[in-house]
């Protein structure tokens, strides 16, 4: 079961992609999630780009709990692609990240 909301993942997902302009509150947004979510963020970082299948999600987090050496946001924000990972990493689990969005633009 993931352990962060789809909502935050789209959050993330979204100033990854404004990186230029939001670096310094992307990693101030993952360093301030709990440990938790910050492992299934990894597991979907990886997951989508198929180090692990979706239906690995828990060793996914597993791992990224018991392997984490760097800080979390170092780890992804420095990852090439890192929002795209995350995106088809939602998909793979069945979550659209399009319906996530519209949701997160309408609050």
């Amino acid at each position: 079961m993931l352990e962060i909301s789809p909502r935050k993942v789209v959050q993330v997902i979204f100033q990854a992609r404004e990186k230029r302009m939001a670096e310094a509150e992307l990693r101030a947004f993952i360093a301030a999630m709990n440990e938790d979510e910050k492992a299934s963020l990894v597991a979907l970082t990886w997951i989508g780009r198929d180090t692990f299948d979706a239906d690995d999600l828990q060793e996914a987090i597993e791992t990224a709990k018991t392997e984490a050496t760097t800080p979390t946001e170092d780890y992804l924000v420095n990852m090439p692609l890192f929002a795209d990972y995350l995106e088809a990493g939602l998909e793979a689990i069945g979550i659209n990240p399009s319906e996530v969005e519209e949701d997160f633009f309408d609050r």
